[in-house]
């Protein structure tokens, strides 16, 4: 019989955090979650919460002993990455090393900036074009730089999971109840997408043959690829399954008003962090998954109408009517 393994999961409370810690208590892991507050959707008593703030990494490692993995989740909000985020990753690094514990981030393709190639692989150069791409670079050398071993899982836009922070929720389905869509680019070009729980049993999978990789790796989790049409049919149609168009005939479609957004981006904070990913929205690109399938073999992800279903669910839970 197989050791029981342990993860930590800091930020346990955000939104990847809580998809993770039930990722891998669902794959048999013990599971230690820290949050400084109470644990949300808590319940579970395959988790156990350690509620110590992040900035207290030596007490974190103290109640951690075992863990062999430490997931960082640990995310500030997006109008305070500059100020945040290099301070929370080295948090996150002094917990790793403490316990001697493989790091692992959930990436994303800031890294690679506006040049990058419509089909981003493993070997595709960093070259940030934002100050959140320097951010997320710098956050991965420091990792490498820091800790015995490390893991970046790199995906596409998330959404899913608990409702809040992404594109999907604050711009493009934001008026979906009104029966409108709002999509920041041309219609026709892909972009990568991930299903949040589908990226965290992907973490859990990746964990479970870290011994088999170097001691430093990234690992592309493909998602979906999805022009902007074949998102806003997926939603329109998960939106009637929900009932939420009513016996509206059409969903109404408009382009962001990136003018407007740069204007309104000067005095508040968000819009300004959304005017300056802009290039996002104007790049095609899609992830390569062939790495993620010689470490891990086929990887089922869920049909995109039912993460379209589950994601437009816990967003129009948490919307007002």
């Amino acid at each position: 019989m197989s050791v029981q393994q342990t993860v930590l999961v800091l930020g346990a409370n955000g939104r990847f955090g809580r998809v993770a810690r039930q990722a891998f208590a669902d794959a048999g892991w013990h599971v230690l979650a820290q949050a400084r507050g109470p644990l949300r959707g808590a319940g579970d008593p395959r988790i156990r919460h350690l509620a110590f703030d992040a900035d207290r990494p030596a007490a974190i490692a103290r109640e951690a002993r075992g863990a062999a993995v430490v997931v960082n989740a640990l995310n500030p909000p997006y109008t305070r990455w500059e100020q945040e985020a290099l301070a929370l990753n080295e948090a996150a690094l002094a917990v790793a090393r403490e316990l001697g514990a493989t790091l692992m981030l959930p990436g994303n393709v800031y890294n690679y900036g506006a040049a990058m190639p419509p089909t981003v692989t493993e070997a595709t150069p960093e070259a940030p074009t934002t100050r959140k791409g320097q951010i997320r670079c710098a956050m991965e050398a420091r990792m490498r730089a820091g800790c015995e071993r490390s893991l970046v899982v790199r995906a596409g836009d998330f959404f899913g999971g608990p409702a809040g922070g992404s594109w999907l929720d604050l711009v493009i389905a934001k008026d979906l109840r009104r029966g409108r869509l709002t999509y920041p680019g041309p219609l026709d070009r892909p972009h990568a997408w991930a299903y949040l729980p589908d990226l965290a049993r992907c973490l859990v999978l990746v964990a479970q043959r870290r011994a088999e990789l170097p001691a430093h790796a990234q690992v592309l989790h493909p998602g979906y690829t999805l022009t902007g049409e074949q998102l806003l049919a997926a939603i329109t149609e998960a939106a009637r399954a929900l009932g939420v168009l009513g016996n509206a005939t059409r969903v109404r479609v408009r382009t962001l008003p990136w003018a407007a957004v740069r204007v309104a981006g000067l005095v508040h904070p968000m819009m300004r962090e959304i005017g300056r990913m802009r290039y996002l929205w104007q790049v095609p690109h899609a992830i390569d998954g062939q790495g993620l399938q010689r470490i891990v073999g086929h990887v089922a992800s869920t049909p995109l109408p039912e993460a379209m279903r589950d994601a437009l669910a816990a967003l129009l839970a948490g919307s007002p009517r």
